[in-house]
């Protein structure tokens, strides 16, 4: 008999993929459990339909990230920080400075959890990359000025 899934089912396969299960062991497990749904013709429309709005969704999103990489590439963003003397800080920039400074400058939206860094100590410009996802990354320079 052939289902399809609903969710992830060990030893049988993953959410969204149709099969072919025992007729005993669709009727008695799967269906009753709501784990898979009989792969009727509407059934395999629909899922035919979710996969391709889902690979449309992935595309655009992988596309704003290139995009949001390109904007980023080699640029410097300025942050102003206090600090005292010999080049120290007083406190650190973090990831969330940075963010709101990308934000405000460039006009890309990159979150805190993006920027992979180190706090940031002493006064300079410091490399700096954002993890866009996507398996795409962007270096770019942070340039820590005194306030």
């Amino acid at each position: 008999m052939k289902v399809i899934l609903l969710q992830d089912v060990r030893g049988k396969g993953k959410k969204g993929e149709m099969i072919e299960a025992a007729e005993g062991y669709a009727r008695n497990y799967l269906l009753p459990r709501k784990l898979a749904i009989p792969a009727t013709t509407d059934a395999i429309n629909t899922m035919n339909l979710k996969e391709a709005a889902r690979r449309k969704e992935e595309a655009a999103n992988r596309a704003a990230a290139v995009a949001a990489a390109d904007a980023l590439r080699g640029k410097t963003v300025k942050v102003p920080a206090k600090g005292g003397a010999g080049g120290k800080l007083f406190g650190a920039v973090t990831g969330k400075e940075i963010s709101e400074a990308i934000g405000a400058q460039l006009g890309v939206e990159v979150t805190k959890q993006q920027i992979v860094a180190d706090p940031i100590k002493t006064f300079g410009t410091h490399e700096v990359k954002a993890k866009l996802g996507y398996e795409v990354s962007a270096p770019f320079y942070v340039e820590v000025t005194e306030e």
